[in-house]
């Protein structure tokens, strides 16, 4: 796991990818877990009859490779996603790699929130989703004891 970075670490301009290939398996389980059987994703031959002539992932399903990269990569582990806005700008299909980007374009001191640019690019460099998020970084806690779990206090005792 990368080194957890604190908020004064993180700078604007600062980016960050995961990339994923879209498999079938993806689709009907993420149609499982949210109870989406839209036809749409799941019935190949409904799907070939309409304006995408094929089945596509669920847009909130592409959209989730954010949370990926900001609760894994930036701002990592120790930020608390506050607020996300989506816009799909074309479909993903099976079989497809994605490419979720997240860019810092904002930092607010006082709160230690962070706005970040958050786009999803296809293989063929489409853009597929675009949006941005708002983030608060916590900051780290270095009163952590050992590895029981204990919490050490740095202050005098009497």
């Amino acid at each position: 796991m990368q080194k957890e970075l604190t908020y004064e670490e993180i700078h604007i301009g600062d980016r960050a990818v995961f990339s994923k290939t879209i498999s079938e398996f993806d689709i009907y389980q993420f149609a499982g877990i949210t109870g989406d059987f839209n036809p749409m994703h799941i019935d190949e031959e409904f799907a070939d009859k309409t304006i995408f002539k094929d089945r596509i992932a669920h847009g909130l399903l592409t959209g989730s490779f954010i949370s990926t990269v900001l609760g894994m990569k930036l701002p990592g582990p120790n930020s608390i996603y506050l607020s996300q806005s989506f816009r799909f700008t074309a479909p993903v299909k099976v079989g497809d790699t994605i490419s979720a980007i997240v860019e810092v374009i904002e930092k607010q001191d006082d709160k230690k929130f962070i706005k970040l640019k958050t786009q999803v690019w296809n293989q063929r460099q489409e853009m597929v989703v675009d949006g941005e998020a708002l983030v608060m970084k916590k900051k780290l806690d270095t009163n952590k004891g050992s590895s029981n779990g204990e919490t050490v206090s740095t202050a005098n005792k009497q």
